[in-house]
Order: structure tokens, then C-alpha cells, then sequence
């Protein structure tokens, strides 16, 4: 049976600021529309924080019961560590997404009634990404997903759930936010090349190759910078954003030097911790603007 620790470390913590991040500014980006709703924020948080683990916990089922866990590079899987059983991570998995579903009811019955239409796209799209017979994650669609999901979604549903319209400051904050999260995505399918093609999961990481993937890499941290650039039409105080620079700087470092494995960990932390501070001192700017 796994212990406490080892239920957190594979809900994969460092994950977690692909769910903060969006929120953080999408909520700045209502607020700058004279929209802010605390507690629409708060239940948008709950919902992009129980769709991450939940998709951690989806993907560590899956993965675990193809087999192509057994020989992993990253953080702990608990199923193919066999720390605990699939049938436990499944249900940890369903549970996770059974909490954001009853958030997300919350904000649709507050605001849109489609929005429920967008929520069981999300967690069907979390439960594919490497569930059933044909995941799109083994198919090269992994960071289509993760910037549309975690993107666009996220940080645009935070605005519309609060101001009931999103503007083009949402959709620039968007973009730049699915940029980030996807970087995460391309650093952590990088490190993984070589199992990955080994077990036939094939990421676009493993389509494009090594020295392709790298660039790709540098240039989902480029896109954030030019969208903080182009907000200062919104307000000057967006130049903020810059402040995630040096994070993102590091986080492109190992990519760029040509590290592997182990190696490679910390350019998903830090693209993740780039994106926190991108999204928090964004987020504020628009607030302010």
C-alpha cells in the first residue's frame, strides 16, 4: 500500500502550477474588465486543480497498465512502481475528476449552461490523453491538449465564469500561459525520448527528434514574453511579466546544453515555475490596468 508521501509525489506536485498559473491571470484579466469574483476565482481553481491531479492519477493508471512505466526515468508512478494497486490510482483518478465536475456545475449554473458541455470535453480529454484503445498522447497530441486545456480554457473560462465576456488581453494571457504549460509538456517528453520510443509512445518529442524538440522547447518561452509585450497596450504595468525571464532562461538551460534523463528535471520545474510567476505578476497587471 503506498504511503501518504508516495500518494503526493504521484499526484505530481510540480504539476501544479499549469492549474494556478491560468487562473491567477485570468482572474487579473476580469478584474481588469471591473469583473473580479472571489469565489467564482476560488471554485475555477478548484476545478483546474482537481482536473491536473486527476489527470496525473489518469495518466499514471494507463500508462502503468500498458506497461510503459516499468522502466522510468521521472518522478514516481505508483503503478508501475507498484506502490499501489491500478485499481486504487483509477479510483483516485475518478475522484479527482468527480470534485471539479461538482465545481464546475457550481460555475455553470452561475453563469453558462454550456460551460458543462466544456467541462466533460476536459475531462475526456484528460482521460484520453493516455486512456482507452487510441490515446492521443501516444499519437503526438500531447501539447495540442495541454495548450488548449490549460490554456486556453483555463485562463479564458477564469475570465468569462467572473465577467461574462473575455477580451483580447484574455486571449494574449491565454495563449501565453498554454505556451508555458506546453513547454513543461516538451521538457518532460524529452527526457523521456528513449523510453518512449522504446515502449512505441510516440510524443511529438519522439516525432520530431531530439535537436528539433529542444527548439521547440526555447520558442514556447519566447511566445510569452512577446504576449507581455504586445499587453502593454493594455497596461504599462505588464512589462511585470518579465520578471518570469530568468526563470524561463533557467529552465531552457539543460534543454540547450543538451542535457538527458535525470537531467532534464529541472527544466520542467522551472518552465512550471516560469509560468507561476509569469501568470501571478500578469495577473496582477491586469488587475491594476
Amino acid at each position: 500500500m503506498a504511503t501518504t508521501a508516495q500518494w503526493i509525489e504521484g499526484a505530481r506536485p510540480r504539476t501544479l502550477p499549469n492549474a494556478i498559473a491560468p487562473v491567477l491571470v485570468g482572474t487579473g484579466a476580469a478584474v481588469s474588465l471591473d469583473a473580479g469574483v472571489w469565489w467564482k476565482a476560488l471554485l475555477a481553481l478548484v476545478v483546474s486543480l482537481a482536473l491536473i491531479v486527476g489527470v496525473n492519477f489518469a495518466n499514471d493508471y494507463s500508462d502503468g497498465i500498458r506497461g510503459t512505466d516499468d522502466d522510468r526515468v521521472g518522478p514516481l508512478r505508483l503503478v508501475g512502481s507498484k506502490a499501489a494497486s491500478a485499481g486504487a490510482v483509477k479510483k483516485a483518478a475518478i475522484g479527482c475528476f468527480a470534485v471539479g465536475a461538482v465545481a464546475g456545475l457550481a460555475l455553470a449554473v452561475t453563469s453558462a449552461w454550456w460551460l458543462v458541455i466544456v467541462g466533460l470535453v476536459c475531462i475526456a480529454g484528460a482521460w484520453y490523453y493516455t486512456g482507452g484503445s487510441k490515446p492521443y498522447g501516444y499519437s503526438g497530441f500531447g501539447e495540442i491538449a495541454v495548450f488548449v486545456f490549460f490554456g486556453l480554457v483555463a485562463v479564458l473560462g477564469t475570465q468569462f465564469v467572473q465577467a461574462e465576456q473575455i477580451d483580447w488581453a484574455g486571449v494574449l494571457a491565454a495563449v501565453a500561459v498554454g505556451s508555458f504549460s506546453s513547454a513543461v509538456l516538451v521538457a518532460n517528453n524529452l527526457r523521456d525520448i528513449p523510453t518512449d520510443t522504446e515502449s512505441g509512445k510516440l510524443t511529438l518529442a519522439v516525432r520530431l527528434g531530439d535537436t528539433r524538440t529542444r527548439y521547440l522547447h526555447l520558442a514556447l518561452l519566447v511566445v510569452p514574453f512577446a504576449m507581455t509585450v504586445v499587453l502593454i497596450a493594455r497596461t504599462p504595468w505588464a512589462l511585470v511579466g518579465l520578471l518570469a525571464l530568468p526563470f524561463a532562461a533557467r529552465a531552457n538551460s539543460p534543454v540547450r546544453k543538451g542535457a538527458h534523463g535525470f537531467e532534464l528535471i529541472p527544466a520542467l520545474r522551472d518552465s512550471g515555475l516560469a509560468m507561476l510567476v509569469w501568470g501571478a505578476s500578469t495577473g496582477v497587471a491586469l488587475a491594476f490596468a
